[in-house]
């Protein structure tokens, strides 16, 4: 599957400033409104082997959540309501949290973000992605995304300059992410971030405390 759009133009890195779409214009178009838009239809999902997930692989319990690394909606869940479940749910192994990587506006900065965390690798992807999740208003207000991911990537992404680049122009993890994207937009029919599944049960929006408490009470039963 081709990638859809030319490689990132790291030296200029403007990474805001379009090039080609990176999916299909349809996501654009499904995602306009309110930034990460509202309608999703009804579609089985599990993880796959190229997620990235937290937390027991033995538990009962599965939350799926797809994000995008540029959805403010997404990072707000990210900083106000993940730790809490984390340390609620994860972190006593009742459950294993899946994140579906999805792209939205900015799909530049969303694909630079995931890449960036996938480089990073499986102990530092999460730490990393929390990082561009709390960077996104600098990001975008300043436009000035590559010193930005730049110091992401020493810290805690743990890359050197010469790594950052070479990640930044990888033309296969382009092709990866690409297709993974796609999967969840068409496969998945997933059309807003943040959308979450509880154990096959999907509900769009960010899911608070209280709602993922009485979710993951239900798949208990």
């Amino acid at each position: 599957m081709e990638s859809g759009f030319t490689p990132l133009s790291w030296e200029t890195c403007s990474l805001m400033r379009a090039r080609r779409p990176f999916i299909a214009v349809a996501l654009v178009a499904a995602l306009a409104l309110g930034g990460c838009a509202k309608h999703a239809l009804d579609s089985a999902s599990v993880p796959q082997a190229d997620d990235m997930s937290l937390g027991s692989p033995d538990a009962k319990i599965n939350v799926i959540e797809y994000a995008s690394a540029s959805c403010p909606h997404c990072a707000r869940w990210n900083a106000e309501v993940f730790p809490v479940f984390r340390a609620k749910y994860l972190d006593t192994g009742k459950v294993r949290y899946t994140l579906k990587e999805y792209l939205t506006e900015p799909q530049a900065i969303a694909a630079a973000g995931f890449m960036l965390a996938r480089c990073a690798g499986k102990d530092r992807y999460f730490p990393v992605l929390d990082a561009v999740f709390r960077s996104q208003d600098e990001m975008v207000q300043t436009g000035d995304v590559r010193s930005v991911l730049a110091r992401i990537a020493k810290a805690p992404g743990g890359l050197t300059d010469a790594q950052l680049d070479a990640c930044m122009r990888d033309a296969a993890a382009e092709k990866a992410l690409a297709a993974r994207a796609d999967r969840h937009l068409h496969a998945d029919k997933v059309t807003a971030t943040p959308t979450f599944i509880v154990n096959g049960q999907r509900v769009e929006g960010e899911m608070t405390i209280p709602e993922l408490d009485a979710a993951i009470a239900k798949a208990s039963k």
